[in-house]
């Protein structure tokens, strides 16, 4: 039987649990919502010499940026089919332009402020994983409809500003494609098809709720943050051909336009 061991079972990773164990794979896991528990040495290296698949979802460090999967069982990785959900931050501020996974990461390049996800990426490729980038996710509980009910919805003034997003269903897809076929071990950028502001979106989920827009407000005033703020800083488009092309991968929400209406 095929058999997955997920670090760290949270939001997307729950998902992508749920959709393998349809497909008759036995999952266990990491985190709180899983069956073993990270710091139990010996369980988690019997589940690893058990498991066909690993995929990580855990994230670097805050403090120390470094990668607690890697840290702690990175010995006991090599060699084995690799999986890790990664970060579309880690191209850094493009002032809008276009990426892809040629693109060297701030990592590979040595430009831009230090990311720890960078990093991690850099070292999950080095080992030979399959590279999910995602940028923004958004899904049930987590959109912009819930940020525009619950009057947390902000607009930033901030002219030319562009993001990507992807909706966690799309992410199941993408990594369910790469798990049940020989992908090559590289990276994917998983996005939706139309990069654009965040104001665009918040606007388009309070027309459908029928809620007034909240006010714009400079990034100044906007008090946010230093996470909230850096993630304003940094403006690119993610392009994901290569997910298209090589893992037969096509969004189911190519927009958010799409993503919301099944949202709400």
């Amino acid at each position: 039987m095929t058999h997955l061991l997920i670090f760290g079972l949270g939001y997307t990773a729950g998902r992508i649990a749920e959709a393998m164990r349809t497909r008759g794979w036995h999952v266990t896991a990491t985190g709180s919502a899983g069956d073993l528990a990270f710091a139990d040495r010996a369980a988690v290296l019997t589940a690893l010499g058990a498991a066909t698949h690993i995929l990580s979802s855990v994230p670097p460090d805050r403090a120390s940026g470094s990668d607690p999967v890697l840290d702690a069982y990175g010995a006991a990785l090599k060699g084995r089919e690799l999986f890790y959900l990664s970060s579309t931050g880690v191209y850094g501020d493009r002032a809008g332009a276009w990426v892809d996974e040629a693109t060297p990461t701030i990592a590979q390049s040595g430009e831009g402020r230090r990311n720890a996800r960078a990093e991690a990426d850099l070292a999950w490729l080095t080992m030979g994983a399959r590279v999910f980038r995602l940028p923004g996710i958004y899904g049930p509980g987590r959109s912009a409809l819930d940020r525009v009910r619950e009057g947390q919805a902000r607009r930033i003034d901030l002219p030319g500003q562009v993001f990507s997003r992807v909706h966690v269903d799309d992410i199941v897809s993408g990594v369910v494609a790469a798990l049940t076929q020989a992908s090559p071990a590289e990276a994917y950028n998983l996005g939706d098809d139309w990069p654009c502001s965040g104001n665009e979106v918040t606007e388009h989920a309070c027309r459908l709720l029928g809620l007034p827009l909240p006010p714009l407000e400079t990034l100044e005033d906007a008090n946010l943050s230093e996470m909230a703020r850096g993630f304003y800083m940094e403006n690119r488009r993610v392009a994901n051909g290569k997910a298209k092309r090589v893992l037969g991968w096509m969004p189911r929400y190519p927009t958010y336009v799409e993503g919301l209406a099944a949202l709400l």
